[in-house]
């Protein structure tokens, strides 16, 4: 059992070889996945921990929808009603978590 074949070895990729449109995509759904993380519902990865951040929440939150508003004009109308829904979701558990404290 040698070298690991040259199709086994990890394959390095260049985020910055993507486009700007596809970037704004990854961005989105990395940080929905940390906001929904620091409302709470959401175990911290790696851990098994609840971190509650209402602050960094919102800046995500912010961020989402300023990116989503960029993309919406390169985005068809069953994308765009998702990432709208999605970010009313975020924007709407952000306004129930912030009135519980």
């Amino acid at each position: 059992m040698g070298e690991p074949s040259e199709d086994k070895k990890p394959q390095i990729f260049d985020i910055t070889s993507l486009d700007t449109y596809d970037l704004l995509g990854l961005f989105i759904s990395v940080l929905s996945a940390q906001a929904w993380q620091h409302l709470g519902p959401r175990v911290k990865l790696g851990t098994d921990k609840v971190e509650e951040d209402l602050e960094r929440a919102s800046t995500a939150i912010d961020c989402i929808s300023f990116m989503v508003e960029k993309l919406k004009p390169r985005l068809t109308g069953e994308e765009s009603n998702r990432l709208t829904s999605m970010t009313a979701d975020l924007k709407m558990n952000f306004a129930r978590v912030s009135l519980k404290r």
